[in-house]
């Protein structure tokens, strides 16, 4: 049986205790409000980070880990025994970090294998998921990234946005250029297709939003894993109550919604993220 670590990003959203019972390393990307730097989850819980969303009159930024970052990490892992790392990205399209891991990953000698996602937030966090119960079976590094790989198509991430501001500002909205004459007016839902946020609908109320999200999702049940990840959103209740009558197939996982996406999504945020069952 082989011996292998996971490791992925702060973007994914994993909380702690859950990264912590499925042995996955996270390594931090860093936000910037004005001239303060914090560290991801180290320096800047969610909590806090939705706080000075509020208050901070400059949007806040967000930066890749290091090369160095990842080392450390990679590094760590080899001095415990492990026989190699797969590495699992936030979408390489919508940050340097996959490079980041990349460049670490490229002085290890195929010590470690890395993985774009094509992902963040918690369908990140679902690959990463997936990829440690693999390990904690014994599954060797090849078979594993092959998986994540193969899960790609199969995990989804929808969201709800209160506002277009953060995106548009962040240079993060792709294919939802087109919406922004109508801000005033729409509730916008986006999802994430081939690693890129793009344009999935227009609802005209928040209510009407929420309740567009949970249909689509149903259509596609049955899963093997259903995340919610919200930004201070005090309606994320509704989205619980439009999927009470669904046989997730799974336990639902709940959690904070932290700044590196929340950067570019703004406060209000509900990201629903999902894997279906695979053919």
């Amino acid at each position: 049986m082989a011996k292998i670590k996971i490791v992925t990003d702060s973007a994914c959203d994993l909380p702690p205790e859950l990264a912590d019972a499925h042995d996955i390393a996270i390594v931090p990307l860093s936000i910037r409000f004005g001239a303060q730097e914090y560290t991801d989850r180290v320096e800047l819980s969610p909590t806090k980070f939705w706080e000075l969303c509020r208050t901070e009159k400059e949007l806040p930024e967000t930066a890749a880990p290091s090369p160095g970052a990842f080392q450390m990490v990679f590094d760590a892992a080899k001095a415990d025994g492990y026989d190699g790392v797969v590495c699992i990205t936030l979408s390489a399209a919508l940050s340097g970090t996959y490079q980041s891991a990349k460049a670490a990953a490229d002085t290890m000698d195929g010590f470690v294998t890395v993985v774009d996602s094509k992902a963040v937030t918690m369908a990140q966090g679902l690959i990463a998921l997936a990829a440690a119960d693999e390990a904690k079976a014994g599954a060797d590094a090849a078979t594993i990234a092959g998986h994540a790989v193969a899960s790609i198509p199969r995990t989804h991430v929808m969201g709800v946005l209160d506002t277009l501001e953060h995106l548009v500002k962040g240079g993060r909205v792709g294919g939802a250029k087109g919406m922004i004459g109508s801000l005033l007016s729409i509730k916008p839902i986006l999802e994430l297709r081939d690693g890129v946020v793009e344009e999935e609908s227009r609802q005209r109320t928040r209510s009407r939003a929420i309740k567009y999200l949970a249909d689509k999702v149903k259509q596609d049940a049955p899963f093997t894993r259903v995340a919610i990840a919200h930004g201070d959103a005090d309606d994320v209740d509704q989205l619980l109550a439009q999927l009470s009558d669904v046989d997730l197939g799974t336990d639902l996982i709940i959690c904070d919604l932290g700044p590196v996406v929340g950067t570019h999504g703004g406060p209000g945020i509900i990201g629903l993220c999902y894997q279906t069952v695979a053919n």
